[in-house]
């Protein structure tokens, strides 16, 4: 048999087992250890004589005048005030109703033409008219409806059945 000799050091230590090396933990192991703060020194018993810090400057205050800018109105988009007029009334075919009177561009001499929007209504949509409106159906701009003059107000919607 073959003796091993066995040698032991005592100042020798084994060394660390081995570890593998990434790039991220190579930077860290090269990077410098941070410097450890100085032990603070221990301040001296003798009273230090503070300096006198100047008073914080203050700004003196400001006046300002009023600004002679008149706020912003914006134009308000008014809808107009229309007055709606309608006859439920068969006239015939070939035929057309008109109406005539005063205000919202109503004029007795000469009649505006009304839309026939079903087989017995006619419509017409008149304009903005400080006064009641006055009228009376014509039918072919010829022949008045009988009976008084018809009146409404300024932004109405009214149906009327006329006779002739």
């Amino acid at each position: 048999m073959t003796a091993i000799k066995k040698t032991t050091s005592k100042s020798s230590k084994s060394p660390a087992p081995a570890t593998s090396v990434t790039p991220a933990s190579a930077a860290k192991a090269t990077a410098p250890a941070k410097a450890a703060k100085p032990a603070a020194k221990p301040i001296a018993s003798k009273p230090v004589a503070k300096k006198k810090q100047p008073a914080p400057a203050v700004a003196a205050p400001v006046s300002v005048a009023p600004a002679a800018v008149a706020p912003v109105v914006k134009p308000v988009a008014s809808k107009p005030i229309v007055t709606t007029l309608s006859a439920q009334i068969d006239i015939g075919f070939g035929n057309a109703l008109y109406i005539r009177g005063e205000g919202a561009g109503l004029s007795w001499d000469k009649g505006l033409l009304m839309t026939c929007v079903a087989g017995d209504l006619w419509q017409i949509v008149l304009g903005e008219s400080a006064r009641p409106i006055a009228f009376k159906f014509l039918v072919n701009d010829l022949s008045w409806s009988v009976g008084e003059d018809y009146s409404v107000t300024p932004g109405s919607t009214l149906t009327l059945e006329p006779t002739f």
